[in-house]
């Protein structure tokens, strides 16, 4: 056999390889589904992408030639890989939100560009036969429509998460967003019924979908706040997976093909269970309608009561059943580790303790599951918010430590709330409530908790990490 690159019966090494990156792909994203074997299913899915793209480069030909540009590819991996690697390391478990954003924009854009190389470059025989409406001009449109939206909305989602691009909320930006989606799907018709003898003469339109998406995925997102931001992260990054898909399409490349309907498929899916956790509409999300950040119609009456550290001790150190609800303060005092040590000292004592997760505490999904799991935290001692709720009541004391939306009665109370109808952690149930906090600033919702002025509520104030270091010394010495 002289071709090196090709099995008996005409199967091809490169054909072989991609199914094999696709079997890594699944087994990784199966291993991810638990914080035990997490790391290892990650290490397994990128082992499996780095199969491909060795195979791609030894083995890939194009109309009988082999890939060129091989020097400037390498090149490319290499910086690619150095850059993601430091930022990899550097990056703070705080920032996590804003680098899935980031990375999620890079894959959109990656795909964005695939399309915008490749519909001049459609064949004239393909044309000739089925005219601009086929499946690899479809293919492209959406890649390139999926792919733009992706990366324009997730550089929004990114500097939101960071602090520098506060939320546009307009009424009618709902009708402007729609109609800009409308447009969108226009030119998609419009370009596949176009006849045209070669697709290069269309190419002037590519480029004006490719503005008119961006201009779509910065709307998008821009009116998206408060505790809804892990939901648009979660669909960004399933259009992603969608987008990649299309590249898949394109070059009958299996491993991308199932690479990114792993991670369309997945991303959708936890859309959807975010948008029931927070009691929404798939189609809100779509049009940019979401928010929190809004005003509410209840004042705060009452008084804040404080707590010291002395009295939290005991109180802990005496009780049968004790709830953390871990928040976004938890991550920012990179606390996670003090507490785990808390909750051993308790249980050390005949403490029973879980920690209450609300499936979007913190900045984007999983990120408390993410925060804990570095803590060595038990897996079982997750408990999600819907199957503690009911629970609360005999339980003797919980601790909100830089939790504030996730525990918030007035998704309850208060109808002209912007968080009203979203499921809670219902802390108020509880026996007692110790609430950590650095001071009385609201959440990132911007709205009262009312939680803090109720009777059973003591206050903690200070940083997360200091304040659970001294409760550990005073648990220690009791």
């Amino acid at each position: 056999m002289n071709d090196i690159s090709q099995f008996p019966y005409g199967i091809s090494i490169l054909e072989i390889t991609y199914i094999l990156a696709s079997v890594f792909f699944i087994f990784g994203l199966k291993m991810l589904s638990h914080p035990l074997t997490a790391r290892r299913g990650n290490i397994i899915a990128a082992f499996g992408m780095g199969l491909a793209i060795i195979a791609t480069i030894l083995f890939h030909k194009r109309d009988g030639e082999p890939i060129g540009n091989i020097p400037y590819i390498l090149v490319a991996i290499i910086i690619g890989t150095v850059i993601g690697l430091v930022i990899a390391k550097r990056v703070k478990m705080t920032a996590m939100p804003q680098l899935v954003s980031f990375f999620n924009g890079m894959g959109g854009a990656a795909a964005a560009l695939i399309s915008m190389m490749e519909f001049p470059h459609v064949s004239p025989d393909l044309i000739a036969k089925s005219g601009m409406a086929n499946g690899h001009v479809l293919a492209i449109l959406l890649g390139l429509m999926i792919g733009t939206i992706s990366w324009a909305g997730s550089m929004i989602a990114f500097g939101k998460l960071d602090g520098w691009i506060g939320d546009l909320r307009v009424k009618a930006l709902k009708y402007v967003n729609l109609t800009i989606f409308a447009v969108l799907i226009g030119f998609i018709v419009f370009i596949m019924t176009r006849n045209v003898q070669a697709s290069a003469e269309l190419t002037p339109l590519i480029y004006i979908m490719f503005a008119v998406a961006v201009i779509y995925g910065v709307l998008f997102v821009m009116p998206i706040g408060g505790a809804d931001m892990p939901v648009v992260i979660s669909l960004l990054n399933s259009f992603t997976g969608v987008a990649a898909a299309m590249g898949g399409f394109l070059y009958n490349n299996q491993a991308m093909l199932t690479g990114g309907i792993l991670v369309g498929s997945a991303g959708t899916i936890l859309t959807i269970l975010m948008c029931r956790a927070m009691n929404r509409s798939l189609l809100n999300v779509i049009v940019g309608v979401f928010g929190g950040g809004g005003q509410t119609n209840i004042s705060a009456t009452g008084s804040v009561k404080e707590i010291t550290v002395f009295d939290a001790a005991v109180l802990l150190s005496y009780s049968k059943k004790v709830v953390i609800v871990p928040g976004y303060g938890l991550a920012v005092a990179q606390a996670q580790h003090i507490c785990h040590e808390l909750d051993k000292l308790l249980e050390e004592k005949g403490v029973e303790v879980k920690y209450a997760i609300h499936p979007v505490a913190g900045r984007m999904p999983g990120h408390m599951n993410v925060l804990l799991a570095e803590a060595d935290v038990p897996y079982e001692q997750l408990i999600e918010s819907d199957e503690i709720n009911p629970d609360l009541t005999n339980t003797d004391v919980l601790v909100v430590i830089g939790a504030n939306d996730v525990v918030n009665p007035a998704a309850e109370d208060d109808p002209s709330s912007p968080i009203y109808g979203m499921p809670i952690i219902k802390a108020r149930d509880a026996k007692n409530v110790i609430v950590m906090k650095r001071g009385m600033g609201k959440g990132y919702a911007a709205i009262e908790n009312m939680l803090f002025y109720n009777d059973k509520t003591r206050m903690l104030f200070g940083d997360a990490k200091t304040t659970l270091q001294n409760l550990v010394n005073e648990v220690k010495s009791l």
